[in-house]
């Protein structure tokens, strides 16, 4: 059967958090996640995409000058199970990119971000039309003691500031934690493609991947990929769906 016959729609957010958990390379889900989008094959919920709010929306935002506060949404989390077949994931992101543009005339760009410390270098937002606008060192997943944790994550409320520093940098300063060795890519895919001319940081070619040793597929530094066959280390990127995609059903 043909990725043609795959079936991309809305599914409520407990689905989205069941698959993700299920099949991301984390574990884990983004909580502020608004729009769930599931991806069924022959019948079964293989696979899942949530979008939503950008942690730190206001500075992101600012990526394409003249964005409006609902004009853009950020690719969270992106997991499909390996029975999927081949170009599962670009098939399924085309889909999705099409429901956002007729539901919510108002998005005009799409950000995701490429975990190259852990994960992958984004071979899937390449295969989709997504662009590349940076490559930088990984600052922002640390090791503490063997778990892996986000630096905001140790940044909220839930953990003291130790003599005025924030509790990541205290644990990075005693050797307690310190942060994995890799790269963080940033793609954006532009829903309204007048808005590319807007963009206030330069389109990055793909070779500067290769060029700054920061190529990852499958979790290993250096790797890549012919296709974009889908894996249990996909995931380049809740409250309530928003209103116009409420799913369907919660088979």
């Amino acid at each position: 059967m043909s990725v043609k016959n795959l079936v991309i729609k809305p599914i409520s957010r407990e689905l989205a958090v069941e698959t993700v958990k299920k099949y991301h390379y984390s574990g884990k889900v983004v909580p502020n996640s608004t729009i769930h989008m599931g991806v069924y094959w022959n019948g079964e919920l293989c696979g899942a995409m949530q979008f939503g709010p950008s942690m730190d929306k206001r500075r992101v935002m600012n990526l394409v000058a003249e964005t409006k506060w609902d004009g853009f949404i950020e690719l969270n989390r992106m997991a499909f199970s390996p029975q999927l077949p081949k170009n599962s994931e670009s098939r399924a992101i085309s889909v999705a990119l099409k429901i956002l543009k007729k539901h919510l005339p108002k998005l005009e760009w799409v950000v995701s971000f490429a975990d190259a410390a852990q994960c992958g270098d984004g071979t899937i937002y390449r295969a989709s039309n997504f662009v590349l606008t940076s490559i930088k060192p990984n600052k922002q997943i640390l090791n503490w003691n063997g778990k892996i944790v986000a630096k905001k994550t140790l940044d909220n409320a839930n953990y003291p500031k130790i003599n005025g520093k924030y509790y990541s940098r205290h644990l990075i300063e005693t050797g307690q934690a310190k942060p994995l060795d890799g790269f963080q890519m940033r793609y954006v895919y532009f829903l309204n493609p007048a808005a590319k001319e807007r963009l206030n940081v330069p389109i990055l070619p793909f070779s500067a991947i290769a060029e700054a040793g920061a190529k990852m597929y499958l979790g290993t530094r250096g790797g890549s990929m012919t296709s974009n066959a889908p894996d249990f280390l996909s995931g380049e990127g809740g409250a309530i769906p928003t209103p116009l995609l409420q799913p369907e059903s919660d088979k």
